[in-house]
């Protein structure tokens, strides 16, 4: 059975993060590696004030990864993650196999710039151009 490619977004306990930071986000990696996948990219997305308390929780860290796993191990990684208190949250998406690649590239900071002649907001109306900027 051919390895499918995930996106895993998790919301870190920030206090324990801060403590062991290699530690904690280091967990992901290890799951994802004991049930034979691998993990493709890795990085802090954000740290910031929840929306609203989640077990106690006022803020987060929200961790972003990509990786490929066997389907039928997403399960166990589930609950691997279900019962580890250092996540807050998590979620696990499945993309295309077409869009993997350009996916891992834009969260490694890879992605190609806007062909040449072509600026990004080209084609905007001046106007907000100019509200986009001036925030």
């Amino acid at each position: 059975m051919a390895a499918n490619v995930y996106e895993g977004l998790f919301i870190l306990d920030s206090n324990r993060y801060a403590r062991d930071p290699g530690g904690v986000a280091g967990q992901i990696q290890e799951y994802v590696e004991k049930l034979g996948g691998e993990l493709l990219v890795s990085r802090m997305w954000v740290e910031q004030r929840l929306a609203y308390p989640i077990n106690g929780h006022r803020k987060g860290t929200y961790w972003l990864t990509y990786f490929s796993l066997e389907s039928t191990k997403l399960t166990e990684l589930t609950y691997q993650c279900n019962i580890n208190d250092n996540f807050v949250r998590f979620m696990f998406v499945k993309h295309d196999p077409r869009i993997s690649e350009m996916l891992i590239a834009h969260a490694t900071g890879e992605a190609e710039a806007a062909p040449e002649g072509e600026e990004a907001g080209e084609g905007e109306p001046a106007a907000a151009g100019a509200a986009a900027e001036g925030e």
